[in-house]
């Protein structure tokens, strides 16, 4: 989609035509400037759906007046004004005038030092943003700092997901909260969009009264006078984890440095599940990787429109309330988050073509906590669990997939969004893993993890700075040539597509799995009759989530099942999976339209009418859709879209119609779904592991951290 051009009509020599991106995720000036520091204010206006914002960026320009600076933008934000001035010889406290009440946009306080305007221009950049350029004087010298002032309005924006009070739990005041990874923030302002470039910021938001602002910074507050919260960043963070969240959010101690945000109706909930926990994993994580680095871990519980299932925001992490509902699920996904506070936030990859980089750390990490905390066996059931999807995704991919590489390949202009699958998580995990197994001993690769991390802290890295403190760290492990091991080398790990070289013993959780593995064969291998005699010996109602879940999902894999055996399934366990978590029904309920199994399609109704959580209906649908039962979606989704948020109900749209042909939907569904080219904020069908892929897994089978 072509970006609207916002043209000022230029009072000295007009921007040059901007050079190719080095980094197809960022602007192609990123290396020549050292970013500083960010201010923004923000004014939320939740009846137009609309951010108003200025943005100044303090910078220097890394050698002598470069003749323009290239910023991430995106045909969502228009920007009204540009601007630049000498920074100032005092750092200047983050403030910003808001007019009472009218709806100009926020603006420098009239004591700062006053600015001359910028030429600027947008232009279309790839399918997910646009670059914009501004002209920058001709006499500004390397390393003398400078501020860009930049004042915009953001609506309808991928990163920026409004809500109606009634889609939110209280269904009292509108609600708003931000997603940036992975390159989605330069709709929130314009930014260097890329891992590779850290700063410090500071914002000032002015929200309607009654409405909870947050963001993911160290320090925080609130000035009644004013009505404005203020937040400040101390650590240097890439663009992505610049958050913020706003509605009816109340919070609740858990820990001494941690507390939970959630609607009210959620919070004893959320209160209950976590209290003490938060630090217990906290604690854990110091012991192996050091000092928790970012003063306080607060959670916030998001309403289900909230696109995955958890993000790590600093300081804040992000959870979809959905998950509350699954206490093993919500225990993984908050240590996954915790993890991530030093592998992805503090050390951070350098280019979305290494996301394994903080993933697959944060995975091994994850387990590491967990067996700490919760002992081996239940590590090796949640690892086999994920490594058993991630041998799903091989045979719908097939092994020659090049997403399957540790090290992609982004072609110029591919959204990097479109890499989060579990390659990332689980092929890197098992390759870190392996690292472990090499120096012979946990806790010595737990040592070399922590000083990892203290010498790349709030820094930006590529592979190549892992292994090569791993080697320097490890010195008899280089006069080994461990790296260059036939079969194993660590290039080949790195850029062979297929799965994982060498995956881990899980032995340790044999007592977890086997009950599994042994109900699973007798469904499947033995005559029906002695089956459902049989099962009987399980009491799967004792049973873990994990393996639930993982015993429903090898009957996944061997649906299409014979009908009496789907029949004695449900004579089985319908009724007792029915009164379980979401994550547990999500999966027998598709085993039931997989097969098309007409007595338990009740459920499957009742099911889509009380969930609004992409992760668990997108599946749903999807399956519904490849066979007979479209016509029951098409009735279900009907009744239901209008407690969908647009973007859920846009998706849906779009399983609905395929296989429809180039002419208009069916009546039923209203206006036809937006060609993903036009709306940016639709990932494309091709998204692999995305949670609106036909076909493929759906996000709830990964941690992600978007």
């Amino acid at each position: 989609m072509a970006a609207q051009c916002c043209c000022r009509k230029a009072t000295a020599r007009p921007p040059p035509e901007p050079p190719p991106a080095r980094d197809v995720a960022s602007a192609s000036s990123a290396q020549l400037f050292r970013l500083r520091h960010l201010r923004l204010g923000l004014e939320l206006r939740p009846a137009a759906r609309q951010l108003a914002g200025c943005l100044v960026l303090e910078l220097c320009a890394r050698r002598p007046a470069p003749p323009a600076l290239v910023l991430d933008a995106h045909p969502a934000l228009r920007l009204h004004s540009a601007a630049f001035r000498r920074a100032p010889a005092a750092p200047a406290p983050c403030a910003f005038a808001f007019a009472a009440p009218g709806p100009p946009l926020p603006a420098l306080p009239t004591a700062e030092p006053a600015a001359r305007p910028l030429p600027f221009r947008l232009d279309p950049f790839t399918d997910y943003g646009s670059s914009l350029t501004l002209t920058l004087p001709p006499e500004l010298q390397a390393h003398q700092p400078f501020q860009v002032i930049l004042r915009y309005t953001s609506t309808d924006a991928p990163a920026i997901w409004w809500l109606d009070p009634e889609l939110t739990y209280g269904n009292t005041q509108p609600f708003v909260f931000t997603q940036g990874h992975s390159v989605c923030n330069r709709s929130f302002f314009p930014c260097f969009d890329t891992p590779a470039v850290k700063s410090t910021y500071s914002a000032v938001v002015k929200a309607p009264s009654g409405v909870q602002v947050l963001m993911s910074a160290t320090q925080s507050s609130y000035e009644e006078e004013e009505g404005v919260f203020r937040f400040h960043m101390e650590h240097p963070v890439p663009a992505y984890l610049v958050a913020l969240v706003a509605g009816d959010l109340q919070p609740a101690d858990i820990g001494p440095r941690s507390r939970v945000w959630a609607e009210p109706c959620l919070l004893p909930m959320a209160t209950s599940k976590l209290s003490g926990a938060v630090e217990q994993w906290l604690s854990a994580a110091e012991r192996l990787y050091g000092p928790y680095l970012w003063g306080r871990y607060d959670i916030v519980f998001l309403p289900p429109s909230f696109p995955i299932v958890a993000m790590e925001n600093p300081c804040l992490t992000f959870v979809i309330s959905s998950i509350l509902e699954s206490d093993e699920f919500l225990v993984i996904d908050v240590i996954h988050e915790v993890a991530h506070s030093w592998f992805g936030n503090a050390v951070t990859n350098a280019t979305w073509e290494e996301m394994w980089l903080s993933e697959g750390l944060a995975t091994y990490a994850q387990r590491r906590i967990t067996t700490e905390t919760y002992g081996a066996a239940f590590t090796c059931l949640e690892t086999a669990f994920r490594l058993d999807a991630l041998h799903r995704q091989m045979k719908l991919l097939g092994e020659d997939s090049p997403v399957s590489k540790l090290q992609v390949k982004l072609e110029p202009g591919v959204n990097p969004s479109h890499l989060m699958n579990l390659f990332t998580y689980e092929k890197g995990y098992c390759f870190v893993y392996y690292l472990s197994q090499l120096c012979g001993d946990a806790q010595r690769f737990d040592d070399f993890l922590r000083a990892y991390v203290d010498k790349y802290k709030f820094t930006s890295v590529v592979a190549q700075d892992l292994l090569d403190s791993f080697l320097s760290f490890f010195p008899e492990l280089k006069e080994q040539s461990v790296d260059c091991r036939a079969g194993l080398e660590f290039e080949r790990w790195l850029n062979a597509t297929g799965p994982p070289l060498a995956e881990p013993d899980l032995s340790q959780g044999s007592s977890l799995t086997r009950p599994v593995e042994a109900l699973f064969r007798l469904w499947t291998a033995e005559p029906l009759e002695q089956a459902a005699a049989s099962a009987s010996a399980f009491d799967i109602s004792k049973w873990k989530t994990f393996q639930t879940a993982l015993f429903l999902d090898r009957l996944l894999d061997g649906s299409p099942l014979p009908q009496d055996v789907v029949t004695s399934l449900s004579q089985c366990y319908s009724a007792l999976l029915d009164s379980m978590n979401a994550e547990i029904r999500v999966r027998w309920l598709q085993i039931v339209v997989r097969n098309d199994y007409q007595p338990d399609l009740h459920r499957v109704r009742r099911f889509l009418e009380s969930q609004m959580s992409r992760m668990y209906t997108i599946p749903l649908y999807e399956d519904l859709c490849t066979g007979a039962l479209k016509p029951f979606a098409l009735d279900v989704f009907c009744q239901t879209q209008g407690r969908l948020h647009p973007s859920l109900r846009r998706t849906i749209q779009q399983i609905l119609a395929q296989g429809l042909g180039p002419t208009e939907p069916p009546a039923e569904l209203g206006p036809g779904p937006p060609d993903p080219a036009e709306d940016p904020a639709q990932p494309p069908p091709a998204l692999l592991l995305g949670d609106e892929a036909p076909g493929a897994l759906a996000l709830r089978d990964v941690n992600v951290s978007a």
